[in-house]
């Protein structure tokens, strides 16, 4: 099926439990264990349909329990066949419900979940703050819905083990939160070697034992190295010759890359430059970046970055499409809640030390995603890839700031007048609203009801190379005022906008803060 046909997956949307109150569709879900967590979980879940998880399987080691149901969700079978049973009932989310499960046992149990193409969710800390007894910490622990605006979608399918099974697979910052969940998920579809680059060892440290349970440091899956460095770059790939190329190292923070424009363009571009270059020059066969929404019409230095970036990567895969080597392309992510330093993690530690939240603008919106709404994109943009193109989720409508910080504070028990938000005012590079697409792209459908793609070929400078090549020279010594000048010139339009001031509120903002 061509990656843009109209066809969604039977799988993409989620689906009411049959049987269950009437209420907003769910994620389709197996629970592990029909003891008496599972059970509560089970009930639970079907009374409470908001919580965006529909139970349509449980599955326990009891030969008793063996064809019986629970609350009218079937016992299909035991914890072995989790990757069958998934794959056969369209499993979208995994929930292990056996607490003082042994670690290995939990680490084999998502690793086959993952393998399905399923999400994975734990218990108890989960059913505990679906309960509102505790103050989450992490984001699996939330109510995501209510925080993002919308039902989560569950994006990577079974499919993804084609693409990734049996082949060498390079993560690049596989240290970050997107870069190590990818390397967690694609380690479950079996590659043959699993590549993590990172130039942090201690991430990287971090990241072998979390994945393998042990970390001695003593094979070639951890590979220290900066993408700056175009000779070690080029050595890693005639070393290791990655077949797949996930490429998530990048600088992100807006505001600090407005002061320090050449780093931006060290990291995010030229850096960028050198994984495709040796990704051409060894057969890679196919290589994704990881880009932002900002790179739509950009207004920030990181936009602007970025925005080269995907060009770099469009103008390759022409290149590789003209030689019969291999597939490039990118996609696009909204706010990841949950990552290292997001807006979830930068509420919670303002909440926690009693002090002010800080927002920039009363009517600032953006578009959120969650960590496995970000790998599963990445991944099934892999799998559907046939070159150029930029692939975005449809994340819905974007969230009004202030409505996240509300619903956050009453999911962790305060109330409007608990919080108190201070307004800073939208920083050098802030827009007020993101857009998903530049205005002269067309937004296209692919075979996943909710992926979309662009493949413009307009947009670009004629000559992008030549272009780089003195953007590269001013970033190289510095020259933070050059760079920016060399930015304007190789993308018409873009521009650092004055920051908006925040307009004097006379009263309290109307929805209580």
């Amino acid at each position: 099926m061509s990656p843009h046909s109209t066809a969604a997956r039977p799988d993409a949307q989620p689906v009411p439990v049959a049987g269950a109150a009437a209420g907003p569709p769910g994620l389709r879900t197996l629970v592990i264990g029909g003891g008496a967590a599972g059970s509560a979980l089970v009930r639970d879940l079907i009374r409470t349909p908001e919580f965006g998880l529909a139970p349509v399987g449980v599955l326990d080691d009891d030969p008793a329990k063996a064809g019986t149901a629970v609350d009218g969700v079937p016992v299909l079978g035991p914890l072995a066949g989790l990757t069958p049973l998934a794959v056969a009932h369209g499993a979208q989310v995994v929930v292990l419900a056996i607490p003082g499960l042994p670690h290995q046992q939990v680490r084999a149990l998502a690793t086959a979940a993952a393998a399905a193409g399923a999400a994975v969710r734990y218990l108890p800390s989960f059913l505990s703050a679906l309960r509102r007894e505790v103050v989450g910490s992490d984001l699996r622990s939330l109510d995501v819905n209510t925080l993002i605006g919308r039902h989560e979608v569950h994006v990577v399918s079974p499919d993804v083990r084609a693409v990734i099974e049996g082949r060498r697979v390079l993560v690049t910052g596989a240290g970050g939160s997107i870069g190590s969940e990818l390397c967690r998920q694609v380690h479950a579809f079996n590659p043959s070697e699993l590549y993590m680059l990172d130039h942090d060892e201690s991430n990287l440290h971090r990241l072998q034992l979390e994945i393998w349970g042990e970390a001695l440091l003593t094979d070639d899956s951890l590979v220290i190295a900066d993408i700056r460095d175009r000779p070690r770059i080029q050595q890693i790939f005639r070393d290791l010759r990655p077949e797949v190329v996930f490429h998530a190292a990048a600088h992100k923070h807006l505001p600090l890359l407005e002061r320090h424009p050449s780093e931006a363009v060290k990291s995010n571009v030229l850096g960028t430059d050198h994984l495709v270059e040796a990704a051409l020059a060894t057969g890679v066969e196919r290589f994704v970046l990881i880009s932002t929404d900002k790179a739509a019409d950009p207004t920030s230095v990181l936009g602007a970055s970025k925005r080269l970036a995907e060009l770099i990567v469009r103008a390759n895969a022409r290149d590789a499409r003209n030689l019969g080597t291999g597939v490039f392309s990118a996609v696009r992510f909204g706010n990841v809640l949950g990552s290292r330093g997001s807006l979830l993690s930068v509420l919670e530690e303002q909440l926690r030390s009693g002090g002010p939240v800080t927002v920039t603008h009363p009517d600032v919106t953006r578009f959120f995603m969650t960590i496995e709404e970000a790998v599963g994109l990445v991944l099934e943009a892999g799998r559907m890839a046939e070159g150029g193109e930029v692939f975005v989720l449809d994340m819905g409508e974007p969230v009004r700031i202030v409505d996240l910080v509300h619903n956050f504070a009453r999911q962790v028990q305060l109330g409007a007048e608990d919080v108190e938000i201070r307004y800073t005012g939208l920083r050098a590079g802030e827009k007020l609203n993101e857009a998903l697409f530049s205005e002269g792209e067309e937004r296209l459908p692919t075979e996943h009801g909710r992926i979309f793609a662009t493949v413009a070929d307009d947009g670009g400078p004629e000559d992008l190379a030549g272009g780089l090549t003195g953007l590269y020279a001013a970033a190289k010594v510095n020259a933070d005022a050059e760079v920016r000048d060399r930015l304007a010139e190789l993308l018409p339009g873009y521009r650092t906008p004055e920051a908006v001031p925040v307009p004097a509120l006379a009263t309290p903002y109307p929805d209580g803060f």
